[in-house]
């Protein structure tokens, strides 16, 4: 499906609009459910439901990540058309990475019982942290490693097509294009360091990890484009996310006295991300005739200049 994605159905660039990208979101989506019904009628109904529950987990959690997206696209002013094709290749490398770190932490679980009480400290303070946040702007282009590649590795200012490097003089150079694409791969590392633990709060199966959390990855890119417009009036959501964080912690810490049922985590996530989507759009209109709320964004990218001062080097 990622070679049909990128080799044939966008393998010129273009701007992914919001049709294409609620058509790609079914696809993905459908295909998540199928696998689900796959592993329901192999492994049973206890199966089923942790991959729904651990699915349903990083799809929320995920939502965070489109927001951070949009940030990044906006800061370095990435042309709408080669979007695609930076979430492409920054998705791919996260697939790995948390390959890594799956089945790392799922052996770190299964020889010290002990990890998974960090697991969910974590987990808790992370959410909490969420829960309590005030609003302020993002920059991930502060982050220390970001900006040691940006020292290391020789870069040119402007875009040169849907190109990473370029070749000047003899030598080979970054393009914008390849220092946001890092940028989306240490934000993606970041964000597995909460979104992993949670899902072993369902599950220590390495199998059910795996494969919910890469299924719930590959559709971030239509996520993106179908969200990135109207992320803005989803105001509440990140409240709904902190109470999932807070409650899949508790539930790993509390796990010697009480295992929570499957059916109930999956009823307490899916129950506390629509209250918090709900309450945002029921919200939003009220706010904005207010004037509390800033105008939806534009379509992810549109109008965005082919050059940006801020990776001039």
């Amino acid at each position: 499906m990622l070679a049909l994605d990128l080799g044939v159905f966008h393998r010129k660039a273009h701007v992914v609009g919001f049709r294409e990208a609620l058509a790609w979101s079914g696809v993905w989506i459908g295909l998540a459910l199928a696998f689900n019904a796959g592993v329901w009628h192999w492994f049973g109904a206890q199966r089923g439901l942790e991959f729904l529950t651990g699915y349903l987990i990083e799809k929320s959690l995920s939502v965070d990540n489109v927001f951070v997206f949009a940030v990044l696209f906006s800061s370095f002013a990435v042309p709408a058309a080669y979007q695609h094709r930076v979430l492409f290749w920054g998705i791919l490398g996260a697939l790995v990475m948390r390959a890594v770190f799956i089945f790392a932490g799922a052996a770190a679980i299964q020889r010290f019982h002990w990890v998974i009480f960090v697991f969910g400290g974590l987990l808790v303070l992370t959410g909490l942290k969420l829960l309590f946040r005030r609003d302020g702007e993002v920059h991930p282009e502060r982050n220390p490693l970001f900006r040691l590649i940006r020292r290391v590795v020789p870069a040119v200012p402007e875009y040169h097509g849907e190109k990473f490097t370029v070749v000047r003089a003899g030598r080979r150079y970054a393009t914008p294009l390849l220092l946001v694409l890092v940028a989306i791969e240490i934000t993606d590392l970041v964000f597995a360091v909460d979104s992993i633990p949670a899902i072993f709060a369902v599950t220590r199966d390495p199998f059910i990890v795996f494969t919910s959390n890469i299924f719930a990855i590959l559709g971030l890119r239509a996520l993106y484009f179908l969200l990135a417009g109207a992320i803005r009036r989803l105001a509440y959501l990140h409240v709904g996310l902190a109470l999932v964080l807070v409650f899949v912690g508790t539930k790993m810490l509390i796990l010697d006295v009480y295992k929570i049922p499957t059916p109930v985590s999956l009823a307490v996530v899916a129950g506390l991300i629509a209250v918090a989507v709900t309450y945002s759009l029921v919200r939003a209109p009220a706010a904005a005739a207010a004037g509390m709320v800033a105008p939806p964004a534009e379509e992810p990218g549109a109008g965005a200049p082919t050059t940006t001062s801020a990776l001039a080097v």
